[in-house]
């Protein structure tokens, strides 16, 4: 029965320690930016490499 308070005081501090922590960050401006992550998809990748940097594919005929 000991187990049961052990376990029940644990959980209680793991859920004020995230609790603390999702304060902590939420003052800190970590969530303030909610209209980035969704335009991201929009944005284009990042260039790709010159063209004379490439190795061209050879082709053969059968």
């Amino acid at each position: 029965m000991n187990i049961i308070a052990i376990l029940m005081g644990l959980s209680l501090l793991l859920g004020l320690l995230f609790l603390g922590l999702f304060i902590w960050n939420l003052n800190k401006g970590q969530f303030n930016d909610d209209f980035t992550p969704s335009i991201r998809i929009l944005f284009d990748d990042l260039p790709e490499a010159p063209q004379e940097n490439r190795k061209q594919p050879s082709i053969t005929k059968n």
